[in-house]
């Protein structure tokens, strides 16, 4: 709340600021290299050039939601953040219909649309991609309203 007022505007939104530069200065040095490792597995799995949302995540691709309250905006159909104890995957719509391909991933915790990964040389790449990739296709076709 602000001001008594729920907030109404997206704080995440898609900007021109400079991915590899983000990368680059990620403090701690596993997450800046998962990172790297990591940004051509999106980029596959969505077919999207990467995008900053916000000042901490790299988006791939966008979807429009709107919600019976009214609220809508836009949001990255797929992305990452290099966190400080985890790299955070974000899957808009959650694992249902995920979790085989959660089993065979390798190490992992989940929160209700997020990902997260402590180090991304114990987990599967190959199944990572076609998770996002799923995630994505689900993401983009899905009626928002």
């Amino acid at each position: 709340m602000l001001g008594g007022m729920a907030r109404e505007e997206n704080l995440t939104t898609e900007n021109d600021g400079d991915v590899g530069a983000f990368l680059d200065a990620v403090p701690d040095e596993r997450r800046r290299a998962d990172a790297w490792t990591l940004l051509p597995v999106m980029e596959r799995a969505t077919g999207e050039p990467p995008r900053l949302w916000g000042t901490s995540i790299v988006g791939f691709g966008r979807y429009h939601y709107r919600y019976a309250s009214g609220r809508e905006g836009d949001a990255a159909a797929a992305g990452f953040s290099p966190r400080r104890t985890s790299t955070t995957v974000y899957v808009p719509l959650g694992f249902d219909d995920l979790g085989d391909l959660l089993g065979r991933l390798g190490p992992h915790t989940t929160t209700v649309s997020c990902l997260h990964v402590r180090r991304l040389d114990a987990v599967d790449l190959g199944v990572l991609e076609e998770l996002v990739r799923s995630s994505y296709a689900r993401t983009v076709a899905h009626r928002w309203e």
